[in-house]
Order: structure tokens, then C-alpha cells, then sequence
């Protein structure tokens, strides 16, 4: 199976948050940015794996700043890390003001399992980071990865 790069994931999706995207606060809706950046991370596995793909789990959804109507999101995802048959995506999330100067929201991880015709784990091709940024987060998904294994052990 021939590799791809984290570049070949990559993918960006845009909204302008309207009234149906915000809370009682006045401020988006954090279940509906979760919606997106599960959006955006599936695409981005989709695009590596060249397959379905499932959500197996989501790391560290912390929310750094608020939007609010009229507002510009901007997420930003792609492959980081790969195993047998599952990838973690990097997905960034932030508000875009009209000048184009952004503001973090939100950075999560998420695990996303390939699926073959029959809807079971299947390989997916590894990951060749090119930049000395996407090593570091390679290296870095793959602690990570160890985590994840060790606390499904546990909790299990």
C-alpha cells in the first residue's frame, strides 16, 4: 500500500454562523461545532484512507475563545498520525475576522477507524510527514496513540 502525506488530507471547511448555530448565550452552540469538526475529520481520514471511515474517539475538546453571529469559522483538518486500520485527525478550529487574522477556538484529536464493504477495521496506506512540523506531530500522535491504548485497558 503506497503512502500519503499529511498534505494530501488536508481539508478546510467555512460557515458563517447564523441564529441556529448559537446557544442561549449568544455564542456558538459547542454542539454544533463538534458536529463540524467531526465533519472535518472524516473527510480528511476519507481522503487518506480512500474508504469509509467511523469516529472512535475524540481527545481534548477545550474550547479557547467564543463566536458569536456573523462570525466566520474556519476548521482546519488533516491526518496526523496512522496505525493498522485507524488514523488521528488533527482538527483546528478557529474565527476568521473579515481582515482574515484568525483566533484559535478550539484544537481537538480525533480517531477515525477505515471501513472495508462489510463495515469492519480495515488497513489504511501510512503516513509519510515531509515537514519537520509534521514529524513532530506524528511523533507526538503517536504517544498519544499509546495513551489511548493504555487508558481503553484500563477503563475496560
Amino acid at each position: 500500500m503506497e503512502g500519503k502525506t499529511p498534505s494530501f488530507s488536508r481539508t478546510e471547511q467555512v460557515q458563517i454562523l447564523m441564529p441556529e448555530h448559537i446557544n442561549g448565550y449568544q455564542r456558538l452552540f459547542g454542539g454544533k461545532l463538534m458536529e463540524w469538526i467531526d465533519v472535518t475529520a472524516a473527510v480528511a481520514a476519507r481522503r487518506h484512507a480512500g474508504r469509509n471511515v467511523t469516529t472512535a474517539a475524540v481527545d481534548n475538546l477545550c474550547f479557547k475563545a467564543a463566536a458569536y453571529v456573523d462570525s466566520t469559522m474556519v476548521l482546519v483538518g488533516q491526518v496526523t498520525y496512522v496505525g493498522r486500520t485507524s488514523m488521528e485527525v488533527r482538527v483546528d478550529s478557529y474565527v476568521e475576522a473579515l481582515s482574515g487574522e484568525r483566533e484559535m477556538v478550539n484544537r481537538a484529536y480525533l480517531v477515525m477507524v477505515a471501513l472495508d464493504e462489510n463495515q469492519r477495521p480495515t488497513p489504511v496506506p501510512p503516513l509519510i510527514p515531509e515537514t519537520y512540523e509534521e514529524r513532530q506531530e506524528y511523533e507526538a500522535g503517536r504517544r498519544r496513540a499509546a495513551l489511548r491504548r493504555q487508558r481503553q485497558n484500563e477503563n475496560f
